[in-house]
């Protein structure tokens, strides 16, 4: 029976690795696959591992961009070299982090309790799809901001206003993110490597804080379930972030917006028709 969990949580990792980059909401997919997957773990467990698995995914992340996030280099004649555009960078990502913290930390029980429910979540995908067609099929302008670089304080700023958003279930960090991002003026290729860098220290953050409450509690052959969705998550997210990278460079975002909405459609069909 242990190799049936371990399957299930390879699945589950899977699902994880594609979603939690592509603008579609991991939540939405998980709500659905564990309607029709249950693990047969505990409670406390579950809700750890559907968190913590997705360091597999921001480790791909890290491994993809390290380049481009690691602030620290080898002088040609030796000692540490220090880039201040990557550290430029990264504190923009601190102040992009602040209003998403500050509304978690305030609000993150509430909203688990109450805004946890499928109709909920589908409102969401369908709003936030929406969302991606109409401002994809705006009339085209070049991007003020191409680069990270390019990126000012004001504009990370705005950006973690919109990172707000994701706490409701449904809308989804990277969606969020993107969506404000080209809202102004960011190129889709600039957005992307944005959502990567928030989501660094908000999903460490968020896998620590789970880590810590359930208290590395594990009952017999749990851990072993972990590792599996962790690493099943971490290898899909390098090709799933490879192929979004390549994606967006000729194409937009709509076809992604077209999905969230028919996927809401299939949460509320689900969830209030057939459950």
């Amino acid at each position: 029976m242990q190799f049936i969990e371990y399957l299930k949580a390879l699945f589950l990792g899977i699902v994880e690795g594609i979603t939690e980059w592509l603008p579609i909401s991991s939540t939405g997919h998980m709500l659905l696959v564990d309607e029709f997957l249950h693990l047969n773990v505990t409670d406390s467990f579950k809700n750890m591992f559907l968190y913590v698995i997705q360091l597999g995914a921001i480790l791909a992340v890290v491994l993809l961009f390290w380049k481009k996030m690691w602030p620290f280099g080898v002088k040609e004649e030796g000692g540490i070299l220090i880039k201040k555009d990557i550290f430029t960078v990264w504190f923009k990502v601190v102040l992009a982090c602040v209003p998403g913290t500050v509304v978690t930390l305030l609000f993150d029980d509430w909203i688990e309790a109450h805004l946890s429910t499928p109709v909920v979540i589908a409102v969401a995908l369908i709003v936030y799809g929406v969302a991606f067609i109409v401002i994809e099929g705006r009339k085209k302008k070049k991007p003020r901001v191409r680069t990270l670089d390019d990126l000012s304080w004001r504009d990370a700023f705005y950006i973690g206003l919109f990172q707000v958003l994701s706490v409701i279930p449904g809308t989804s960090r990277s969606g969020a993110t993107i969506l404000g991002a080209l809202l102004i003026g960011v190129s889709r290729v600039a957005a992307a490597e944005f959502t990567f860098f928030l989501a660094v220290p908000v999903m460490f953050g968020m896998s620590a804080i789970k880590l810590l409450s359930f208290d590395f509690a594990f009952q017999p052959g749990e851990l072993g379930i972990l590792l599996v969705g962790t690493l099943t998550a971490f290898f899909v997210s390098l090709a799933c972030v490879k192929f979004l990278m390549s994606y967006i460079k000729k194409h937009n975002f709509r076809i992604f917006g077209a999905y969230r909405i028919l996927l809401g459609i299939v949460v509320l069909l689900v969830f209030l028709l057939i459950l």
